[in-house]
């Protein structure tokens, strides 16, 4: 089975911070580019950020200089470090992979089920 899981969400205070993490599942031998996007309630899901298997990065406009994407190919894992939050961070956030190698078999677009992260004093 083909799985991303989330950890790390929760209720944080403005100006906190939260380390979100996403590991693949064992039947995956490798994996493209990673990313992070959040869903606020009555909006679109939007990119937060992406890194490359390479470790290139980008990041949405609304995180940069607060949030810091990384990667660790050999555990297959992906983490999102979120500082200063800010109350218009919360949100759902699910972890993406662009495509994934199991065997000789290659899938597109994997998500996970999603974390809840809320900032509230």
């Amino acid at each position: 089975q083909v799985q991303l899981v989330e950890s790390g969400g929760g209720l944080v205070q403005p100006g906190g911070s939260l380390r979100l993490s996403c590991a693949a599942s064992k039947s995956i031998s490798s994996i493209g580019a990673m990313g992070w996007y959040r869903q606020a309630p009555g909006k679109e899901r939007e990119l937060v950020a992406v890194i490359t298997n390479g470790g290139t990065t980008n990041y949405a406009d609304s995180v940069k200089g607060r949030f810091s994407i990384s990667r660790d190919n050999a555990k297959k894992t992906v983490t999102l470090q979120m500082n200063s939050l800010k109350p218009e961070d919360t949100a759902v956030y699910y972890c993406n992979a662009e495509a994934v190698r199991i065997g000789v078999v290659v899938r597109y677009d994997i998500w996970g089920q999603g974390t809840q992260v809320t900032v509230s004093s």
